[in-house]
């Protein structure tokens, strides 16, 4: 168990040296790193630097995985030997793209009515700059706990983190090992996230035989067998679902608080499956019979629901229809921790401590790398800032939150390496 005294000494500096989160923050933004196209180096350059002068006895390293990815990896170690744990976080944000109607510097950080403003304020230079005090505090209290902190910086996370967290996890020695995961993606410091859904990306073609709009049974319509395959995937919302109890029991415990800030429905869509029909072409004029038509889909696969029985479904319904093909352009299994996990456990009080109030402990709806390390064993949380505007114009976050996501990495932290 860690000493009272020196958990005191250590919650009081992190209390103490949260608003540094905001300077942090806009550090970060000042270096542009939009994906795409996905050139971070600047940006990772220059977040070496500040984790050095935050943490100069830290051991800091940058690792080029491609002509413009960039991941960096920083480790401290405690007084003696123990556990690993790692923040884990990424260097890319969504385009700035000027044409987009902003009211602030995009790359300035504006400050207004307790908001952070520009790109990456909320998803996710914010949450990073919460895990680099984080980490640093964890530096300045090494005499505390055993064991050693990575702070895992990823490159490539909006293109599916394979060059990113990915590579980390196959390259760097001991990540592999961690026992326990943190990262400050957008979410709400309202709700610790535990799991997130897996999905399925799919194509599905139809051909037919073209002919004039006035002769429809000269022709073979591709858009009406379009139509029907399409049926058969929605049918895929029918699916069953087999989910751990802990699972299902904890979205419908977190249900009253997490519905009010997610939307109402969230608790629904976290325990099935969903299709969305993303994009659908097919046809040149409004009198001719299309030859050709193509739709791609997402589909969201639950606990308890794998892409094997998504993909036998789809096979089932869709292989015998006449004209059509589908493949699979995307695919990731649901992952989750147990939400009885340490990490989990821990972090769930230090969130309840820092903000005074309960927390609820849920399921995440859309993705992260965080499947990396789920799907490698590693137990992994995500904790982060609430996004607005996200991807879009005037992104921002609260300050008050950055600052408490910044406590509560930090706490949970130290509780895990000094227990």
């Amino acid at each position: 168990m860690s000493d009272p005294a020196a958990r005191a000494a250590f919650a009081a500096e992190a209390l103490s040296r949260a608003p540094e989160v905001v300077a942090l923050t806009r550090r970060l933004m000042a270096v542009p790193s939009p994906n795409p196209p996905g050139d971070v180096r600047a940006c990772a350059k220059e977040t070496a630097a500040l984790v050095q002068e935050l943490a100069p006895d830290a051991e800091i390293s940058l690792h080029a995985t491609s002509a413009e990815v960039t991941n960096l990896v920083a480790r401290i170690a405690g007084a003696g030997p123990g556990k690993i744990l790692a923040f884990n976080g990424h260097l890319d944000t969504y385009p700035v793209n000027e044409a987009l109607p902003w009211t602030v510097d995009p790359l300035v950080g504006d400050v207004r009515d307790g908001r952070l403003y520009g790109r990456g304020s909320a998803d996710m230079k914010g949450g990073m700059a919460a895990s680099i005090l984080a980490f640093a505090l964890l530096a300045r209290h090494r005499a505390a706990w055993q064991g050693e902190a990575l702070l895992t910086l990823a490159g490539d996370e909006e293109s599916m983190g394979s060059l990113g967290t990915k590579w980390l996890l196959d390259n760097i020695p001991g990540l592999n090992r961690a026992e326990a995961v943190i990262i400050g993606d957008a979410g709400s410091p309202r709700v610790l996230r535990f799991g997130e859904k897996g999905f399925l990306w799919i194509s599905v073609e139809a051909t037919g035989t073209a002919a004039h709009g006035a002769h429809v049974h000269l022709g073979v319509n591709a858009v009406d067998r379009l139509r029907v395959a399409l049926d058969a995937v929605v049918r895929l919302r029918d699916l069953p679902v087999n989910a751990a109890p802990a699972v299902t029991e904890a979205i419908a415990t977190a249900k009253a608080l997490s519905e009010p800030l997610a939307g109402v429905g969230e608790a629904h869509v976290l325990g099935s499956v969903t299709v969305n029909i993303g994009r659908i072409a097919g046809g040149t004029a409004p009198n001719l019979v299309p030859a050709s038509a193509r739709a791609e889909c997402d589909i969201r696969l639950p606990v308890g629901v794998t892409c094997a029985e998504a993909e036998a479904a789809l096979a089932a319904g869709l292989d015998d229809l006449p004209g059509i093909t589908w493949h699979v352009l995307r695919r990731f299994e649901p992952n989750h921790t147990d939400p009885g996990a340490p990490i989990v456990r821990l972090a769930h009080a230090a969130a309840e401590e820092v903000l005074g109030g309960p927390v609820a402990v849920n399921m995440r709806v859309g993705g992260s790398d965080a499947r990396w390390f789920r799907m490698a064993g590693l137990p992994t949380i995500v904790y982060g800032p609430t996004p607005h505007n996200m991807g879009g114009a005037d992104e921002w976050a609260e300050i008050e939150e950055l600052q408490t996501v910044a406590r509560v990495h930090a706490l949970a932290a130290f509780d895990f390496l000094a227990g």
